[in-house]
């Protein structure tokens, strides 16, 4: 069955039940009915700490680092299989989450699972054209940058530390995340420069 292609970067909810692939809070926390949810993994993108943020865990003058799916790799998440009654006030519940920064991307992707089967799923993919992509940082500046950011929602190190809780409690490993952890508890861990006076 075809899905209908995201129009002005919107989800169209086809007419039969469809899935929905999460890489971050979405996995943990949906906020939408679904029939299914199951580990899944999406290939040609990957989990990474490439999109500034400067109201939810960062500010203007400091921006936070938050999870997007950028080109590249791949990424073990969970699909959630909506139904096709639910569609469409499932897609503008995700619109309104996902789409407000303008961040994203959103594509039919194609997701396997466990048992080999293969099904499409919408995610939202990164961007590259936004202005709040940081592109590929070294991992000891997107150590720096979570350390000291926090925005509306809290620190940026809480970011870190919820996702990587909820991924562990979900049983999906992310060893990359875990080595960003301990990076940040180091920056975090050094002592304060000394302010002359």
């Amino acid at each position: 069955m075809s899905a209908p292609e995201p129009a002005g970067g919107r989800l169209i909810a086809p007419p039969h039940d469809f899935w929905i692939f999460a890489y971050g809070s979405l996995m943990w926390d949906p906020g939408f009915p679904h029939r299914e949810a199951r580990p899944a993994r999406l290939l040609g993108f990957h989990r990474a700490f490439c999109l500034y943020s400067e109201g939810y865990r960062g500010t203007r003058e400091r921006p936070g680092l938050v999870l997007g799916l950028d080109r590249g790799g791949s990424c073990i998440g969970r699909a959630f299989k909506v139904a096709r009654e639910d569609g469409p006030a499932v897609a503008r519940y995700l619109d309104e989450r996902e789409m407000s920064g303008g961040a994203y991307d959103p594509r039919w992707v194609e997701v396997r699972f466990e048992d080999g089967r293969r099904a499409r799923a919408y995610a939202y993919v990164i961007d590259r054209s936004c202005p709040r992509y940081a592109g590929r940082l070294e991992p000891a500046r997107i150590a720096e940058i979570i350390a000291h950011a926090a925005g509306e929602r809290g620190s940026n190190f809480d970011y870190l530390v919820n996702t990587v809780r909820h991924m562990d409690d979900l049983g999906i490993e992310e060893s990359a995340l875990h080595e960003v952890l301990e990076r940040v508890q180091r920056v975090l861990a050094q002592p304060a420069p000394e302010s002359g006076g």
